[in-house]
């Protein structure tokens, strides 16, 4: 390629290097922040100077029965650090009262080796560690019915508990936002018709149900809700670096530190560009995030932001667990012969499957722009049968796509992907 140059993106563990055009690429990353030098020590230290609470260590108090929020396997949450700082805190608690549950929403359960490298071989030998499952109604207690008419569905542990805590990572949201603080409640601990009912395609349609976006958002609105019904008693959520390093970190009452660390984040990871690009390469942050063709959506998602219409989006995304195999994703997919009949399909009423979301989200932004995947495990077929177009090739792919727009065309690179939130100005 003429005047290229090299550009490393976020793929998979290891992350690979495209050849762009120079005089017609614009790169696109978040504003890092250097990693902390001692993460337990930090942690510990915000804990103990919490924002609008009181610290944790004069909360808590013996024979308190206490259930710890975390994220699941699909999120690159520091959860060995922070656990460590919230135990170091929990003084007068004994190890059988903590219960730590892992909060899935809809995905699968985590196996036994991933609890292990999510949490470290300590906390996994010591301490009571459980996956919610939002399908199982005889774990969930019904709360009532949230002001808009939500029915409300929680996890029995969560619910049952004298402390409860929530730990999170704050990253961009294609819909929710902003990820972490009540996230780890609803739909992170809520039962599948709660789920269902704030993934509705109303909400997922709705204009500031999107990146960034966390007041007069409708699903985080309702999220926010859900999680007063049954309040944490204490919050922590850090913001990362693209080497996952924790760069802040926010403690205190769920609602404003999570308002702060959404503040900080916006800060970092919303990007000014003046004009649309006829080709929009993203990556979709690496391992663990590029998992699946399921959470590579959300890089989709942020490259239509800036795609012309009838553009190109270029998402490189490993998928090293598939489309993948659990959860109905798939099938939905599967059911229509393109995005215009699963859009009608999903606004019927009468239709509700888990997963709609995520189709719905893909077909919107298929309806605007053509979509191609590099990936290293799905097979071109099943790429097809998902309305997507396969490349192997990526760099021909550039080449190829800025081709087919004229001399002329355009093109923005998102290295990491969804940790960027691009707006036009």
């Amino acid at each position: 390629m003429l005047s290229s140059l090299s550009i490393p993106i976020d793929y998979g563990s290891s992350g690979i290097n495209v050849e762009v055009p120079r005089n017609r690429t614009t790169i696109i990353s978040p504003v890092y922040k250097n990693g902390l030098q001692n993460d337990v020590k930090e942690i510990n230290r915000v804990i103990n100077s919490p924002i609008n609470s009181k610290p944790l260590s004069i909360i808590q108090k013996p024979g308190m029965k206490v259930s710890i929020s975390i994220c699941d396997v699909t999120r690159a949450q520091p959860r060995v650090p922070m656990l460590e700082s919230i135990l170091l805190n929990l003084p007068d608690i004994k190890n059988e009262d903590i219960t730590i549950l892992i909060a899935t929403g809809t995905h699968r359960s985590c196996t036994d080796n991933e609890i292990i490298e999510m949490v470290g071989k300590r906390i996994a030998s010591k301490y009571r560690i459980l996956n919610h499952n939002a399908r199982d109604q005889s774990n969930l207690y019904f709360l009532g019915k949230s002001s808009k008419n939500i029915d409300v569905f929680l996890n029995k542990k969560w619910v049952d508990a004298d402390l409860k805590i929530t730990t999170g990572f704050v990253e961009p949201h294609f819909f929710a936002g902003f990820s972490g603080g009540p996230k780890m409640v609803a739909p992170g601990l809520a039962g599948i018709e709660t789920i269902m009912e704030l993934h509705n395609f109303d909400r997922i349609s709705h204009e500031n149900s999107t990146w960034g976006v966390t007041q007069n958002n409708p699903i985080h609105d309702d999220i926010r809700e859900i999680a007063n019904m049954s309040l944490p008693n204490f919050s922590i959520d850090v913001t990362l670096n693209n080497k996952k390093e924790i760069t802040r970190v926010f403690a205190g009452n769920l609602f404003d530190e999570h308002n702060a660390a959404c503040l900080s984040a916006k800060k970092d990871v919303m990007i000014p560009v003046k004009n649309l690009f006829d080709v929009v390469l993203t990556s979709n942050s690496g391992f663990p995030l590029d998992q699946n063709l399921y959470q590579s959506v959300k890089g989709m998602s942020v490259a239509s932001r800036i795609v012309k219409r009838n553009g190109t989006i270029i998402c490189a995304s490993e998928c090293r667990d598939g489309l993948p195999d659990h959860g109905s994703y798939a099938n939905i997919l599967h059911s229509q012969r393109n995005p215009n009949d699963l859009l009608l399909m999903i606004q019927d009423e009468k239709f509700s499957e888990a997963d709609q979301w995520q189709v719905q989200i893909q077909a919107q932004i298929q309806k605007k722009a053509q979509v191609l995947l590099k990936n290293s495990f799905i097979k071109d077929f099943d790429v097809k049968k998902a309305h997507i177009k396969p490349i192997s090739d990526i760099n021909l792919a550039v080449k190829n796509s800025l081709d087919k727009y004229g001399k002329d065309s355009t093109l923005c690179v998102l290295p990491q992907g969804p940790q960027v939130i691009p707006y036009i100005i």
